[in-house]
């Protein structure tokens, strides 16, 4: 029994793994030796050994007994010159990366572990490669479209049952659809200051497009105040994205169209109807009295210088009588028989001008004389005496022609003439 107590003794003393031993050197996991264990597990740290073997032969470190003594120092220099060409075409493809282009139109973001950096301009530019730096590249000349109470695209068309429904001043109910066209001015607040900006602009339009219509009657949002409602929108929303900072340019805002509800659409088309009629009556009221104003001015004013001649007229006449009879006055003082005769010739000729007149030759004519009164009225009679006297009219002397009785000047004188014959 001693011996084997002591045999366990230094075994237990022994290191498992130690080279050397009661077993020719051999360690009792191995599978060498006299063919004893040749099943068991491998020896770990042989095996990290060769691993770390293979490793340093890789990067040009040393491995055996030749590299130990200072043997063989070429073959590692060569692969520690491929490692650093490596390293370098890897740095270099790296830093070449971090070239980029911003287009023209646009503004490049430059954000430094997600942060923001600086603003870059259109062309080539270079920022600090992946995962350091980073860009978004922001089109801030394009024209965005945003709409309200209705969609172009039908697929964005949910959710439309109340927008684009206004309650007015007067407490009436109209349908509005808006289009608004806007821009980004601010790359970095368009990314940063705002979750949605383009929903932030739909909410802000709804938003101030309510209160505009809010403080407007309908008949005025309808007819002439569609121009004032829209520049009265396109100012607040410009407020509100400018007290949001969200670094949008509102460029224009159009009306697309604006209408009562579809359930009171006819009784609304009725009062159109009917304002248009009314606006229509006016307007024909008013050209028919532009037309027969001004010519009621020009009869009136006719008739005031009509009046104003005709007072001339009579008063001047009234002088030129009073005159002629003042110089007629002064005649007669100075020979009151002449005058007499005068007046009296001058009394007979203004009343024979007027009436027809009959001459009869008594001395060659029968004593019986037949005058027709018709005829005489209707002057028929007048005109065939007046033939036929004609070509006697130089055999009697005693008796004036009828051309010298029509005649002012020569009448006088044949009653002058007949007088002294008498």
């Amino acid at each position: 029994m001693k011996p084997l107590h002591e045999a366990e003794k230094a075994g237990q003393q022994m290191a498992w793994n130690e080279p050397g031993g009661s077993r020719g050197g051999k360690d009792p996991w191995s599978g060498q030796g006299d063919g004893q264990q040749q099943g068991g597990p491998p020896d770990l740290d042989e095996v990290v050994r060769k691993m770390q073997e293979k490793f340093n032969g890789l990067f040009g470190g040393r491995r055996g007994g030749a590299n130990r003594s200072g043997g063989g120092r070429g073959p590692g220099r060569a692969a520690s010159f491929g490692i650093s060409t490596i390293v370098v075409v890897i740095l270099g493809l790296w830093l070449i990366s971090g070239f980029y282009i911003v287009n023209a139109g646009s503004q490049g973001v430059v954000l430094r572990f997600g942060s923001f950096h600086h603003l870059a301009d259109p062309g080539l530019n270079w920022r600090i490669p992946y995962p350091i730096d980073s860009v978004d590249v922001i089109n801030v000349d394009q024209i965005r479209t945003a709409e309200i109470g209705y969609r172009t695209n039908t697929q964005g068309a949910r959710g439309l049952a109340g927008e684009s429904l206004m309650l007015t001043q007067d407490e009436n109910i109209v349908d509005i659809k808006l289009a608004i066209q806007y821009r980004i001015k601010d790359a970095k607040d368009y990314l940063f200051n705002v979750l949605d900006p383009d929903l932030t602009l739909a909410q802000a339009t709804e938003s101030a497009l309510r209160e505009i219509i809010g403080k407007s009657t309908m008949d005025f949002v309808l007819t002439e105040g569609r121009a004032e409602v829209v520049a009265r929108v396109n100012t607040l929303i410009q407020q509100i994205l400018d007290n949001y900072q969200a670094g949008l340019q509102v460029t224009s805002v159009n009306m697309q169209d604006a209408q009562p509800p579809e359930e009171v659409q006819h009784a609304f088309d009725d009062a159109v109807k009917a304002r248009e009629d009314e606006e229509r009556l006016r307007n024909e009221a008013e050209t028919y009295s532009n037309d027969i104003l001004p010519r009621a001015r020009g009869q009136a004013a006719r008739a005031i210088e009509e009046a104003n001649a005709y007072q001339a007229q009579v008063i001047a006449q009234a002088e030129g009588d009073a005159s002629r009879f003042t110089q007629i006055v002064q005649e007669y003082h100075r020979a009151p028989a002449v005058m007499r005769d005068r007046l009296y010739i001058e009394t007979i000729e203004s009343i024979m001008k007027n009436v027809s007149k009959v001459i009869v030759d008594v001395d060659k004519g029968s004593n019986m004389l037949l005058l027709p009164v018709d005829r005489l009225m209707s002057g028929e009679l007048v005109r065939q005496n007046d033939n036929a006297a004609m070509p006697r009219a130089g055999a009697a002397t005693s008796t004036p022609s009828p051309m010298a009785l029509d005649n002012p000047v020569e009448r006088p004188r044949a009653n002058l003439r007949e007088r002294e014959v008498r």
